[in-house]
């Protein structure tokens, strides 16, 4: 009769330089959490943000002096003619507002559906302007194109950025967990990029009121940004493995998301961080969501194609993994297995 002896247990404490390294590694992290999130919004600021400015070409250059008094390197002026032509390049998303001077009496126009912080700063111009003239009153300022009355503040779309991201996020983590093979795993990605695109759509447009404009194309929008973000990650993942998955997962969340600018504009973050969040799936996605619920899809162009790319690459190194895991066959191999005879 054999007894089987009880596998031993290591009770014993962990080392105190492992606890240190512990310690040292959640530090770096918390860190790391805190500067990317809060480093855009602390130096947030207004710089070159694009503005148009209608009038005589003396007034015009009258008021671009007043504005780089106030706010140095703050706009980026853009001469017109009349106050139709400025409203045309508010509407196709080249400006985010404009000075009109055609009256005699400086008016501020604004669209606060292409980004409320910038809005609020030309509201604060117009303050300004009225001080300027000597009147004391605000100079008359109007809304082209405002936000919607259920959310005048914009804080939905800004809200919807972050679940947008996590969305795609939790897509690559659970069809790698749970779905083997990566035409599968596309599939799944794709599928749940309709489905979601279409609950979080309607959510924002029918429930928050956050979102004007066609629900099919605000659909669109949001499809194409959480499937860029979920195959993104399938294809690091594939190729690289929990590496990979890490990196995209890091590139979206601590990189992509704040950069976005979706809060207030890419041109109110600070240095170059602005233009690399638009090339990035949030960023892209937020601008791309702006585009088609409030401007009936103009200026859509560049973040539609920046969701493409990224949304082909996914695939592209799906298949770059699949080729990479996958055993070279020759013909000397296949010779050299001995044949297998049946026996009865």
């Amino acid at each position: 009769m054999s007894t089987q002896a009880a596998p031993a247990v290591d009770a014993s404490p962990s080392p105190w330089p492992t606890v240190a390294r512990a310690v040292a590694l959640l530090t770096v992290s918390i860190s790391l959490l805190l500067t990317a999130f809060a480093w855009p919004s602390v130096r947030s600021s207004v710089h070159d943000v694009p503005i148009a400015v209608a009038g005589p070409a003396p007034a015009v250059k009258q008021i671009a002096s007043v504005l780089d008094q106030r706010l140095p390197d703050g706009f980026e002026v853009t001469e017109v003619a009349d106050t139709a032509a400025a409203e045309q390049l508010i509407r196709d998303r080249e400006v985010y507002g404009a000075i009109d001077l055609n009256s005699g009496t400086p008016q501020v126009i604004t669209a606060s559906a292409g980004s409320a912080a910038v809005a609020q700063t030309l509201n604060s111009i117009a303050t300004g302007l009225g001080q300027a003239q000597g009147t004391g009153t605000a100079v008359a300022a109007r809304d082209l194109v405002p936000l919607p009355a259920d959310d005048p503040r914009g804080s939905g779309l800004a809200a919807g950025a972050l679940p947008l991201v996590m969305g795609g996020l939790l897509a690559a983590l659970l069809l790698t967990r749970l779905v083997r093979g990566s035409v599968r795993r596309v599939t799944g990605a794709l599928a749940f990029a309709v489905t979601g695109g279409l609950a979080v759509t309607a959510i924002l447009q029918f429930w928050f009121g956050s979102l004007d404009g066609s629900y099919w194309a605000n659909c669109g929008a949001t499809a194409l940004t959480i499937a860029a973000t979920s195959l993104t990650i399938l294809g690091l993942e594939s190729l690289l493995g929990y590496v990979g998955f890490g990196l995209g997962a890091a590139t979206m969340m601590l990189i992509g998301n704040p950069l976005s600018g979706t809060a207030t504009a890419p041109e109110m973050l600070p240095g170059w961080s602005g233009t690399l969040g638009q090339l990035l799936p949030p960023g892209a996605g937020g601008q791309l969501l702006r585009s088609t619920a409030f401007f009936d899809g103009h200026g859509a162009a560049r973040s539609a194609t920046v969701l493409a790319t990224w949304l082909i690459l996914g695939p592209v190194l799906c298949l770059a993994g699949n080729l990479r895991r996958r055993p070279a066959v020759t013909v000397e191999d296949t010779a050299a297995q001995p044949a297998t005879h049946a026996t009865v």
